[in-house]
């Protein structure tokens, strides 16, 4: 899955996926540009690519960060919107407008955004592939989750309708539908939790990658399952 003079626009590349994603996308020789809103979280990433700060939630912010992009790398083969988080609600009744916005913003919003922004440039230069992280808690709804889960539907539709939409345009839009990701912050959340069944930011990153290669050139519109052992 070589990715030689591919520029990769990676979101959210500060966190646990977003590092795993640049370091894998940098084993295939992918030209990086790593945004983030976490100014010191940027400077703690081991691969190499131009750095933007960016807040994902603002219009401007977003398309001042790929006019950076663009500017510093030439063009944008690739969009990985890997953006996002998670909040453990009350139940739907008792939730406050701010969180249900908090949790809109944050993974619909932002992928919402950094394709309007990004699109335009793909359709000029005729090709692109855009990759989003949904959860498989957009297809299997859990109570007190209410909004991550209405975030997370957003993403999926939205892949599917960006995909329709481009579908003639060498544009192909899809995404991956994690389970439970390891990392600190949920081991730490969870700690009676069988570990060993949980998804390795590497192995999403490894999917994320396959979907922006060659082999995946045949495909467009999917919600691909990661959920590892559980």
């Amino acid at each position: 899955m070589n990715l030689q003079n591919k520029i990769v626009l990676i979101t959210g590349a500060a966190g646990n996926l977003g590092r795993a994603a640049a370091e894998a996308f940098a084993c295939q020789g992918a030209t990086l540009a790593l945004a983030d809103y976490s100014a010191d979280g940027l400077d703690h990433i081991q691969a190499d690519g131009l750095k933007v700060r960016v807040d994902l939630t603002e219009e401007k912010s977003v398309q001042a960060m790929v006019d950076q992009a663009i500017v510093g790398c030439g063009r944008i083969d690739v969009l990985a919107n890997i953006a996002g988080g998670f909040v453990m609600g009350p139940m739907l009744h008792e939730t406050d407008a701010k969180d249900w916005e908090f949790m809109m913003n944050l993974n619909a919003r932002s992928v919402f955004y950094s394709c309007k922004a990004v699109i335009p440039h793909m359709l000029k230069q005729a090709g692109g592939r855009v990759i989003n992280v949904s959860a498989r808690a957009a297809n299997q709804v859990k109570g007190r989750m209410g909004p991550y889960c209405a975030s997370k539907a957003a993403v999926l539709t939205l892949t599917e309708s960006l995909a329709a939409e481009h579908r003639h345009n060498n544009i192909n839009v899809n995404c991956i539908l994690p389970g439970t990701i390891d990392t600190p912050q949920n081991r730490a959340d969870m700690p009676d939790a069988d570990f060993d069944q949980w998804v390795p930011p590497p192995a999403l990153a490894d999917v994320i990658v396959f979907l922006a290669s060659d082999a995946a050139r045949c495909v467009t519109g999917a919600a691909i399952p990661v959920y590892g052992r559980s």
